[in-house]
């Protein structure tokens, strides 16, 4: 190996030059001509290489061959190109560098479609979504390829979903796009309603988050990294139609002129008819339609007949790109609309035949970014939005429905609950994040999140003289503001040490009475908390990485957890933050051995959990609604393992396998400290706690013609059986459980002349597993989908 360092280099440059032969040198800068100082500049598959000089300059000796050359730095896109180098004619290579848009300044290394965030020392792991783009996979489902997640789903498409993340979910894990969060944009841009062609990769980081996204995350964060590189014009396109009368249409494109003006255009929708069949008991109806009879024990193999739902979301960006004053400034501006038929409550065995719901959202915002803002090593990164949110939720058929859409009159308005009302959801949402850096070693960051939300519920039907939750608006405001010191003296290891203070305020309705009905009064809250943590990576060896990470947390209660969804959700103003000790030890050895890829970690996950926030059921005036509670307690230990081999470009194989066991710690009973809770150590009802994913994937390349490739894809889905309730109470023998599920899903795709024109055909589910989730509702059966794409332009 011969690595010339900056001094070296420089030196012998100076006065040696008559003595060595560089074979490759050239200077590194960016876009906007500033030189990059202490790049790496390596032959990669080899071990030459080197790094810049304070005046971006690099010198290379390498044998003569042909290589890939890579070039890599801190807050910047790698550059890779093909390079063939002579012993006769040394090379002169000039490179410019483009700006990474994410504000964490780390450098993802993918592997068989997976990867870790090598640089972090946080427990992070990275999909490259770019292989998916030719499937139906919304992001949700694509998420599942990576170790510790779990998708949980009530139904098809749209319907209410979760994500579990190392035994955290729904509330516990947030989303970004880019580094901007997503709280309070609605139905239409949840995560299983975005197609995966969405995304250019998805970034997970697991139980600490750094300080960079600002959060109050305690499961994780997922960052959903769109392609932000600068292109000419493009046009990405695709449409695909499958059973349950089920549309999917896609449609990106833009364009980057020479003087940095750029737009792009971004649209897609989802329309499904989800007229699945299920297995449930039926309620008789009497001709008359006077008595009902129900026969619990014989099961019938009937269809969903009041479930349809769409969405359509269009996303308009223009701005500029590479200027002196800023690397990024753009107008962004987002409408989405939504329809959602409502067929179950809570329970399957609750039919609905008319409620539904339906919204739409506006959302202009602002996002700069820039590079050395005034001195070199200040990179600053702003965005803004106002998410300007209606959604309306109508439930008026004076009708009992049953699950064959036979129906009796009632003669009482309201399948749950009589209502038609319209609430105005207004959401402001800024972060700023400053990234300082001095030299190669040290980086401080400060970061600060402000976020304010507003409801208000108007209803449209006549009610009680007494105040009503409608009455009284329903406010939150949320501050974070992080601090943190990365000290990355070498390649080998770095360390992270960060604070946060959390801030919150909520004002909103509370009941009086018992039943949680009637009486309202306006309630304040406010709660600050100081968290803080550290982090560690280092190679033990080359390819091997171990990662350390410890936080004492603090999770805000969200704005659905506070005031509900003015629906099947009741909300509890008065929630108390979540607090936690999360410790994650993560160990990742990856190495490419020619034309076989190895790829493998574990990881160690441990929660010391206060005021666990917890969803559960209850029955309010006779109907059963989601709730939410502050539980005491709660330790999760748990342990999650991923294996990927690949061959070359043609094949490759994995898995991950993930145990994950959350346990109520809560041992006395509230208010009476001498008698032990009845479910003092047992698992928390609800959650699946073991459950695996495994995908193999072939292609052949330049089939038929150069250019075309056949994909052929499988992956598959294993979910040990979970208990709905307190597993140690009550009979054994007459517990509800969520079965054991095997699901496997199959995709053949052909792209021609390199990926202009694919296609692609579906199985979900093609074994016809009866699948079940969130309180054995139960999903979709064996089902087909095609799917047609193009593009064109670089």
């Amino acid at each position: 190996m011969i690595c010339i360092f900056p001094s070296t280099a420089q030196r012998h440059h100076k006065h040696a030059s008559n003595r060595i032969h560089f074979t490759l040198i050239g200077r590194v800068t960016s876009t906007d001509k500033s030189i990059i100082d202490f790049a790496t500049v390596y032959l990669k598959g080899t071990q030459y290489g080197c790094t810049t000089d304070e005046k971006g300059m690099y010198y290379l000796n390498a044998p003569a061959g042909t290589y890939t050359l890579a070039v890599s730095a801190i807050g910047y896109q790698t550059y890779e190109r093909k390079i063939e180098i002579s012993k006769d004619n040394p090379i002169r290579r000039n490179i410019e560098l483009e700006t990474e848009e994410t504000e964490l300044d780390e450098v993802v290394i993918v592997s068989n479609g997976v990867g870790r965030v090598k640089r972090s020392a946080f427990n992070a792991v990275a999909l490259d979504a770019k292989e998916m783009h030719n499937t139906t996979k919304n992001l949700s489902e694509a998420l599942q390829k990576l170790p510790g997640i779990k998708l949980r789903e009530s139904g098809g498409v749209g319907s209410d979903m979760q994500l579990m993340l190392d035994g955290f979910s729904g509330k516990h894990v947030k989303v970004f796009i880019d580094g901007v969060p997503q709280e309070g944009t609605g139905t239409a841009f949840g995560l299983n309603n975005i197609p995966v062609n969405f995304a250019e990769r998805i970034e997970v980081y697991k139980g600490v988050v750094p300080v960079g996204f600002g959060t109050d995350a305690l499961g994780g964060v997922i960052n959903i990294v769109t392609n932000k590189k600068r292109r000419n014009w493009f046009l990405d396109a695709s449409y695909s139609y499958g059973s349950f009368n089920t549309h999917k249409s896609y449609v990106h494109f833009g364009q980057t002129f020479k003087n940095g003006l750029t737009y792009e255009v971004n649209a897609f929708q989802n329309f499904s008819d989800n007229n699945y069949y299920i297995d449930n008991y039926i309620t008789e109806f009497s001709e008359d339609g006077v008595t009902e009879s129900t026969d619990r024990s014989k099961i019938y193999h009937v269809k969903r007949f009041n479930d349809q739902f769409h969405n359509e979301a269009i996303i308009g960006k223009i701005g500029v790109v590479d200027k002196k004053w800023a690397d990024r400034l753009m107008l962004n501006f987002t409408y989405s609309n939504f329809y959602k038929e409502i067929q179950t409550g809570v329970y399957q065995y609750i039919v609905f035949g008319q409620k539904h719901r339906k919204g739409h959202s506006f959302v202009p915002s602002i996002e700069y970014s820039k590079h050395n803002l005034f001195v070199k090593g200040l990179d600053v990164i702003a965005n803004a939005n106002y998410n300007h949110n209606i959604t309306h939720n109508i439930d008026t058929a004076a009708y009992k429905y049953n699950w064959l859409g036979q129906r009796k009159y009632t003669g009482t308005p309201g399948e749950q609950s009589y209502q038609n009302n319209e609430s105005k959801n207004m959401n402001w949402n800024g972060t700023f994040t400053a990234n300082y850096r001095i030299g190669t070693a040290h980086t401080f960051t400060l970061n600060h999140v402000i976020s304010t939300f507003k409801r208000t519920t108007r209803s449209y039907v006549g009610g009680s003289s007494k105040i009503s939750s409608f009455d009284i608006p329903k406010i939150t405001r949320k501050n974070i503001t992080g601090l943190s010191y990365r000290l990355m003296p070498s390649e080998k290891w770095n360390l992270s040490v960060f604070g946060k203070y959390y801030n919150q305020y909520n004002k909103g309705p509370v009941s009086q009475n018992d039943d949680g009905v009637g009486d309202y009064i306006n309630l304040s809250r406010h709660t600050s908390s100081l968290g803080y943590g550290v982090a560690g990576t280092y190679f033990i060896i080359k390819d091997l990485q171990a990662k350390l990470s410890y936080e004492k947390a603090y999770r805000l209660p969200t704005t659905d957890e506070l005031f509900g969804d003015e629906d099947l959700e009741a909300g509890k103003t008065n929630l108390r933050p979540e607090q936690s000790d999360n410790v994650n030890f993560n160990l990742s050895y990856g190495r490419q051995f020619g034309k076989h890829g190895l790829y493998l970690e574990g990881s160690v996950i441990y929660r010391d959990t206060k005021d666990y926030i917890k969803r559960g059921l209850d029955a309010i005036g006779g109907m059963s609604y989601g709730i939410y509670e502050n539980h005491g307690r709660v330790k999760t230990k748990g342990f999650n393992i991923s294996l990927r081999y690949n061959y070359d470009r043609w094949f490759n194989i994995g898995g991950t396998f993930n145990n994950i066991n959350a346990r109520d710690d809560e041992r006395y009973r509230a208010g009476n400290t001498l008698q032990e809770s009845v479910s003092y150590g047992q698992r928390i009802p609800n959650q699946p706690y073991t459950f695996a994913n495994f995908d193999a994937n072939f292609a052949w390349h330049d089939l038929f013609r150069e250019g075309n490739t056949l994909t052929i894809g499988y992956d598959g889905y294993y979910q040990h059986e979970f208990p709905l309730y307190w597993e140690a109470l009550g009979d054994p023998t007459t517990k509800s459980r969520v079965p054991d599920q095997l699901s496997h899903n199959l995709v053949l795709g052909y792209s021609i002349k390199n990926g202009r024109y694919s296609f692609s055909l579906e199985c979900r589910n093609f074994t016809n597993e009866k699948l079940y989730d969130n309180f054995s509702l139960q999903k979709a059966g064996r089902a087909f989908y095609g799917k047609f794409k193009v593009h064109f332009g670089n």
